[in-house]
């Protein structure tokens, strides 16, 4: 028998997913930090491993605040599962951008593990996403608002600086 109960790892991860829903809409993303013990630990393979609230504050500010972060503010998750005797939540996030303008959905997945803590807090999480697949949407994402005439200038720039001539 594990620490805590399932319900109680289920609300939690519940809970958790609601915040991101509701940081998408505020952009607050500083809130996320929150949602972690003093001391937790994140795994971000393409950003490195951060340990503890301000560390993973600053990292997701930043990330959520440049382009392709700024102009992804949904993070449906497709499937979980929760081992109750380890505390463990495996789950499948879709990293959705916003609508360019046509109803269009340009996203890609990415596996994360979370330990809970209990109080409704996670020590730790891990993310893991191909970025051979990530990058190809977000190209598609910017072309598609190229077309649209909706692409920002984080997008444009973000193109030029990775050799992308949009059409």
């Amino acid at each position: 028998m594990g620490r805590w109960s399932r319900d109680e790892i289920e609300a939690a991860f519940q809970r958790h997913s609601q915040v991101v829903v509701e940081i998408g809409k505020d952009w607050d993303w500083s809130r996320f930090a929150d949602e972690f013990t003093e001391d937790a630990t994140y795994v971000e393979h393409a950003f490195g491993t951060l340990r503890g609230r301000d560390q993973i504050r600053e990292w997701i500010v930043s990330t959520m605040n440049s382009f392709p972060g700024s102009e992804m503010p949904h993070f449906p998750t497709s499937w979980y599962s929760i081992d109750t005797d380890r505390g463990w939540v495996f789950c499948e996030y879709l990293n959705r951008m916003k609508d360019p303008g046509d109803g269009s959905i340009h996203e890609r997945p990415n596996l994360s593990v979370l330990k809970y803590a209990g109080d409704g807090l996670w020590s730790y999480e891990e993310d893991a996403y191909n970025p051979l697949n990530f990058l190809p949407m977000v190209r598609e994402y910017a072309q598609r608002c190229k077309d649209l005439g909706t692409i920002s200038a984080d997008a444009q720039a973000f193109a030029k600086s990775m050799n992308w001539d949009l059409t």
